[in-house]
């Protein structure tokens, strides 16, 4: 019941493969000798050949990836990006991360999928009501994991995004 789920060896596939997503796929790859797979608007050839990871069509990802990470903009085009039809396709196993926003994601859909079981796990960062609901069902769940939006929130980190604000 308390064990985790080992990382070393297992596929995670990444949605969104900017500055954050080559930063997640280096450390996955060479640190913890991981497959990735990855999604993006359009191939990054040169992030292939650097980091030894592949470019996948969006269902191919979802029912390959061991650990599904979100790292999409909210647009148009990303609203409820990940939906009841992705997670039927990941696997029953797929631990779902989503640190990007929260409406990228349909969070009923979500709920659904990790109170009947269709996948093992998630973690999340975001919500589409910030600050999360206090009756919430997300913080009943014992599958899931939830910060409040608050990844990014360490001196060093907060030190390098006022020194960004600066130089820029």
């Amino acid at each position: 019941m308390y064990f985790g789920v080992e990382v070393h060896d297992k596929t995670l596939g990444i949605v969104g493969m900017g500055r954050i997503g080559e930063a997640v796929a280096r450390r996955a790859r060479f640190g913890f000798n991981m497959k990735v797979l990855y999604h993006n608007r359009r191939p990054r050839l040169e992030i292939e050949k650097k980091f030894g990871i592949d470019y996948a069509e969006m269902e191919e990802l979802l029912k390959q990836s061991d650990f599904i990470l979100l790292l999409v903009p909210l647009t148009a085009e990303t609203y409820h990006l990940i939906d009841e039809h992705a997670f039927q396709l990941m696997k029953k196993t797929a631990i779902f991360v989503n640190v990007s926003r929260g409406k990228t994601v349909d969070e009923q859909a979500l709920i659904h999928a990790l109170h009947s079981g269709t996948i093992r796990g998630a973690g999340l960062d975001v919500f589409t009501n910030e600050p999360l609901e206090t009756d919430s069902p997300l913080l009943q769940l014992p599958n899931v994991v939830l910060t409040p939006h608050i990844g990014s929130a360490t001196d060093e980190t907060r030190h390098r995004m006022a020194e960004t604000a600066v130089d820029t």
